[in-house]
């Protein structure tokens, strides 16, 4: 009899298994059928980027993205929308970005286009004028020390290694040269830093980003020059050793500006206190219209909730899309909605970030328990049919990174990533670089996930 109870009960399970997935499977595909039948997200992202543009955190267009996005959520009825202050650096770029190479012995004065690197200072109307110093890394640049360092520029000329296929992983790989190269090359005495831009590709497109300076080091200039210019730079530097470079900037941090974070929810029906959390960051730098990064992330974080109104689905738990502020150069909006849901007592299930842009969909990663990382890598096989093959241990978000101190999961999305890094911080991140399918795409994948952690949750 025990024998036949047990049997009995494992075709329970079994049929229930199969039930539930069928299910599922049924209900992800209305997820995508509503997407790409009568998605929003594009035309969103078209508003977001050709009316506001750039969105550098304290500027004018910042401000009129909180408010646009706050609209946009109150528009689709969700239950509560609201913002959570925030004070936010303002740094702004100058009008004047000028580099020129001024005494080659083949080529004597040649323009050379610069960005400022995003915190830094800049030279003033002056400039800044001194031999080049190449360097690869940071070992090398301790290596030639003050003696041959002070008073001299360095150029941090690392390139993104080419052979790994996370390009991630090769961005990770080269971004301490920009992220700290000027605080380092200060402490042995240069004047200013020059530094390759952190490109997958060899091309003349100049990529911005943020540097940190340390405590009680000088604040030196940065600027960012083009792969191509680099190359260019650096053959010319061995056969003129003594090759000088000019470059002025106008670059100034302002007194920090008020800010929010841009938050809208559906409450849940029976567990409304377990949040799940969807958000990309608002801000953008100002040197294009931030359309992958992360106008992107946005727009489909918006788009889940909308699926799900679009869809009359009710959620069981608390579903939230956060517009987060600040996220490139200071992460001020993510630590403050990680210091809030303390504050408050709020009970995060999940967290999922899309910054990675609006490329095509191929899976997601996952940090957390080894329950919740094998809950969400077994729903894989639900997600075949639309492409989705990479499922993994390891993911998240710069903004919902500082929640892990909560033991919140984090998910991350992950599109394909061998185009990203054509469009990361340059001037030609605009809506004409996403592709309307992959961005459809992209929302109804995450909604997906979310519709399962819903129903299933990841514990």
């Amino acid at each position: 009899m025990m024998k036949k109870t047990i049997i009995l009960s494992l075709l329970l399970l079994v049929s229930f298994t199969v039930f539930s997935q069928d299910k599922d499977a049924a209900y992800i595909r209305k997820i995508y059928d509503e997407a790409l039948e009568r998605g929003e997200s594009y035309e969103m992202l078209r508003y977001l980027t050709k009316n506001i543009g750039g969105r550098l955190s304290g500027s004018p267009q910042a401000a009129a993205a909180v408010e646009w996005s706050r609209q946009q959520m109150l528009s689709y009825g969700f239950d509560t929308v609201y913002l959570q202050p925030v004070m936010v650096p303002h740094w702004v770029r100058g009008e004047v970005e000028i580099g020129r190479i001024v005494n080659s012995r083949k080529l004597g004065s040649k323009e050379i286009a610069v960005t400022s690197l995003g915190n830094a200072v800049g030279t003033g109307p002056g400039g800044t004028v001194a031999e080049l110093v190449e360097v690869q890394d940071f070992q090398q640049l301790a290596e030639l020390g003050e003696e041959k360092i002070k008073g001299k520029i360095v150029f941090f000329n690392r390139p993104m290694d080419a052979k790994l296929m996370d390009t991630f992983s090769a961005y990770s790989g080269a971004s301490n040269q920009r992220g700290s190269g000027p605080t380092e090359a200060a402490k042995y005495g240069a004047i200013g830093v020059v530094v390759r831009s952190l490109s997958s590709f060899r091309d003349d497109v100049l990529h911005t980003g943020s540097t940190n300076y340390g405590l009680n080091v000088p604040k030196i200039p940065a600027v960012a020059i083009t792969a191509k210019d680099a190359d260019f730079l650096s053959d010319l530097l061995k056969d003129d050793p003594k090759l000088q470079f000019y470059f002025e900037t106008h670059a100034q941090m302002l007194e920090d500006v008020l800010s929010y974070n841009v938050v809208g929810e559906i409450k849940g029906s029976t567990h409304p206190d377990e949040i799940i959390a969807v958000g990309g960051h608002l801000d953008s730098w100002d040197l294009s219209e931030g359309a992958h990064d992360d106008g992107a992330g946005c727009v489909q974080s918006i788009e889940v909730l909308r699926l799900f109104k679009a869809l009359d689905y009710k959620p069981k738990r608390t579903v939230r899309a956060v517009m987060f502020m600040n996220e490139e150069n200071g992460l001020r909006g993510g630590r403050k909605y990680a210091e809030l849901a303390a504050k408050n007592g709020e009970n995060h299930i999940a967290a999922m970030e899309s910054d990675r842009g609006g490329f095509l969909p191929i899976g997601f990663g996952i940090t957390g328990t080894q329950v919740e990382q094998d809950k969400l890598l077994s729903w894989a096989p639900l997600f075949e049919p639309y492409g989705l093959f990479q499922f993994k241990r390891g993911g998240g978000g710069a903004d919902i990174s500082p929640l892990r101190t909560q033991d919140v999961p984090t998910i991350g999305f992950i599109p394909d990533s061998q185009r990203y890094f054509k469009y990361h911080h340059t001037p030609i991140d605009n809506f004409e670089a996403v592709n309307q399918r992959e961005l459809e795409l992209g929302a109804a994948s995450m909604a997906a996930v979310i519709y399962l952690i819903d129903q299933h949750g990841l514990r």
